[in-house]
C-alpha cells in the first residue's frame, strides 16, 4: 500500500487557509512521491429569511460582499497552491467548486472518497464540521493539520502511534503504513489504567508485525493516572517532540450531528500537532 493520490481541502470562508498549510501538504506529497489535488469552494452565504424581516440593513449587499470575499480567497489559495506545487515539482491539479455554506462538507467528502488520503487543515478555534465530515464520511484516512504556524514544513521525523488493540487503532496503523515506513522514528504508545486492553501483549505483537515491514518501533506504556487519553497523548507527543500522531477515530454520525469519542473530540477541537485519523 502507498499514498499516490492525496487531496488537500482549502477553506475560503470565513477565513482562508494559511499558506503554511499548503507548504506542508506539498512537502508531504513530495516525500511520498504522490499526486496532490487541492479543492476550494466558493461559498454562497445564506441567511435565514426571518433574520431579514423588518431590518433596514443592506443584507443583500452584505451577503454579496461575503460571497465575493469567499470567491477571492478560493482563487488566491488555488493560485498559491499551483505556485508551491510547481516549485516543488510534484504532480498536481486544482478544483474550484461553488456551493452554499451548508453543502461544503458533503462536497469535500465526495472528493475524499476517491483519494488515498485527505489533508484537512483545522484552525485553532473553529467548528470542526469539515474535519469530522471527512473523517467519518469518506471511508479513507484523514490527516489533520493544525493551522498554527510552525518553524519548518511538516516531515514525519518522529511518529507516535496510539495503540489500544481496538478495531479503529488497527485500521489507523494499516492506513498509516506509508508514513511509518518513511519516518525516522516510530513510537508505539499504550495508555494504561484508562480502559481495559484486550491483550497485554498486543503492543509487542504489533511491533513484530511492523518489523516485517522494515519499521523499527519503540514501545512505551504511559499510566493515565486519572487523566483523559487526550491529555495523556498531548503531553506525550510534546515530550517526545513528535511530528505526527496516528490514532483511531471514535464516534459516529447521527443525522447531521457527530457523536465523538472523548480523545477524538479533545484532540480534534484543538490539534496540538498533525494527526492521522482513521475510522
Amino acid at each position: 500500500m502507498s499514498f499516490k493520490d492525496i487531496l488537500l481541502t482549502l477553506t475560503s470562508y470565513p477565513e482562508p487557509t494559511p499558506i503554511s498549510v499548503i507548504d506542508d501538504a506539498v512537502s508531504i506529497a513530495n516525500a511520498l512521491g504522490a499526486h496532490l489535488a487541492a479543492v476550494a469552494c466558493e461559498v454562497h452565504v445564506q441567511v435565514p429569511g426571518h433574520f431579514l424581516a423588518g431590518t433596514i440593513a443592506n443584507i443583500p449587499g452584505i451577503i454579496a460582499g461575503e460571497d465575493q470575499k469567499s470567491r477571492n480567497n478560493a482563487r488566491d489559495m488555488l493560485a498559491a497552491f499551483d505556485a508551491a506545487a510547481e516549485k516543488s515539482g510534484i504532480l498536481h491539479e486544482t478544483f474550484l467548486e461553488k456551493c452554499p455554506t451548508f453543502a461544503v462538507a458533503d462536497r469535500l467528502v465526495d472528493y475524499a472518497r476517491l483519494r488515498d488520503l485527505t489533508i484537512v487543515p483545522v484552525p485553532e478555534e473553529y467548528d470542526q464540521w469539515y474535519a469530522e465530515a471527512v473523517i467519518f464520511g469518506s471511508g479513507r484516512p484523514t490527516l489533520i493539520l493544525p493551522q498554527s504556524l510552525r518553524p519548518r514544513p511538516f516531515e514525519p521525523g518522529t511518529v507516535a502511534v496510539a495503540w489500544d488493540f481496538s478495531r479503529a487503532a488497527a485500521r489507523a496503523v494499516a492506513d498509516a503504513l506509508p508514513l511509518l515506513e518513511i519516518a525516522k522514528k516510530v513510537r508505539l504508545v499504550t495508555v494504561s489504567n484508562e480502559k481495559a486492553i484486550d491483550s497485554k501483549h498486543s503492543a509487542e505483537e504489533l511491533a513484530k508485525n511492523l518489523a516485517r515491514h522494515g519499521i523499527d518501533v519503540l514501545l512505551d506504556r504511559v499510566d493515565a493516572n486519572g487523566r483523559s487519553i487526550g491529555e495523556v497523548l498531548e503531553t506525550y507527543t510534546a515530550a517526545h517532540r513528535t511530528d505526527l500522531l496516528v490514532m483511531g477515530a471514535y464516534g459516529h454520525a447521527r443525522w447531521r450531528e457527530f457523536i465523538l469519542g472523548g480523545a477524538t473530540r479533545s484532540l480534534l477541537s484543538k490539534p496540538p500537532l498533525p494527526i492521522l485519523f482513521s475510522h
